[in-house]
């Protein structure tokens, strides 16, 4: 809650989508609910999707019978706005508590395949590990820019860090950790990526990848 949440998810290292294992799925999402997280579900996401996104159609070929491909955009007025604002769009008013909207989606849903850069976080069920990691590269689309997973199995740690293969990858905190704040790193929310001076450097612009453990392992 506290990454997707930070600047109403405007930095690019800011957590899109959740992608959760079924066993601890609901725990996961009651927790969430208990620290600022607004679940929505069935006609509620449709209404948020209509307002949040705009839907375009690509134009099929002269004569051809396929129907056009439909892709969408964000709305660009709702960008950086609060989670209180966003869902007053839609007729649901809630305290100035709720930091994110939460909901449960499908992994092809618009919500994981747009950045919507709003504190808007869908959460896609998975059976396994295997499936969540082929999922998580799918949905990352190669961009090799940012990656959270909380674990406290090194292995699982270690096995996820080489499929995902990002520059900055943060483990059990918020994706914020991975560029100085309440870790290690440098702090550069805006260009913190490959073409930005937070990482990469303008002497070489070699990519450094970065690789944040909170909490276990700590010694200070």
């Amino acid at each position: 809650m506290l990454g997707c949440s930070f600047d109403n998810n405007l930095p690019c290292i800011a957590e899109k989508e959740a992608i959760v294992l079924n066993c601890i799925a609901d725990k996961l999402i009651s927790n969430m609910q208990k620290h600022g997280g607004y679940l929505i579900s069935g006609q509620d996401i449709n209404k948020l999707m209509k307002v949040i996104l705009t839907e375009k159609e690509e134009n099929a070929a002269a004569g051809c019978t396929i129907k056009p491909k439909r892709t969408y955009m964000i709305n660009k007025n709702f960008v950086g706005k609060d989670a209180k604002y966003i869902l007053s769009k839609i007729g649901i008013d809630v305290p100035d508590t709720i930091r994110a909207i939460i909901c449960e989606t499908t992994e092809d849903h618009p919500f994981v395949l747009e950045e919507l850069m709003m504190p808007v976080l869908p959460i896609i069920r998975v059976k396994n590990l295997d499936e969540a990691i082929e999922l998580a590269i799918s949905v990352e689309h190669g961009n090799r820019h940012t990656a959270i997973m909380h674990s406290r199995n090194v292995d699982n740690l270690t096995r996820y860090a080489k499929a995902i293969d990002t520059t900055i990858f943060v483990k059990n905190a918020p994706a914020y950790a991975g560029i100085g704040a309440g870790s290690e790193g440098y702090t550069s929310f805006t260009l913190a990526g490959p073409t930005g001076e937070g990482l990469t450097s303008a002497r070489s612009f070699t990519r450094q990848r970065r690789c944040v453990l909170v909490d276990a392992l700590s010694i200070v």
